[in-house]
C-alpha cells in the first residue's frame, strides 16, 4: 500500500542550513523508491495558519518509506533540516 511523507516547514530559522540540506538531500534517495509528488508549490490554505512550504514524499510502502526516513544517508544530512528550520514530519498510509 503506498505510504506518503508530509513534511511542512512551519518556520525558517537558519537558511544556509536548509541551503545545504537541499544541496544533499538527494543523495539520500539513492537505493530508495522515492517519489516526490509536490515539492514548496503554490498554495491555498483552506483552514489554519499557513506553512512556509510543503513537500509530499510517495513510497510503495510503509516499510520502504521508514528505510529511507531511517537510513544512514538521511539521518546524516537531516541535521541540517533540524538545524534551518522547524517542521512537522507525518507518514500517513494510503488507502
Amino acid at each position: 500500500m503506498a505510504t506518503y511523507i508530509v513534511f511542512t516547514r512551519e518556520c525558517t530559522q537558519d537558511q544556509a542550513e536548509l541551503d545545504i540540506y537541499q544541496t544533499e538531500v538527494g543523495e539520500s534517495f539513492k537505493g530508495h523508491p522515492i517519489k516526490i509528488l509536490a515539492a514548496y508549490g503554490p498554495q491555498q490554505v483552506l483552514e489554519g495558519d499557513a506553512p512556509e512550504g510543503v513537500v509530499i514524499a510517495e513510497f510503495p510502502s510503509t516499510e520502504a518509506a521508514r528505510a529511507w526516513y531511517d537510513s544512514p544517508a538521511y539521518q546524516d544530512v537531516v541535521q541540517h533540516r533540524f538545524k534551518g528550520a522547524r517542521y512537522r514530519a507525518v507518514l500517513v498510509e494510503g488507502v
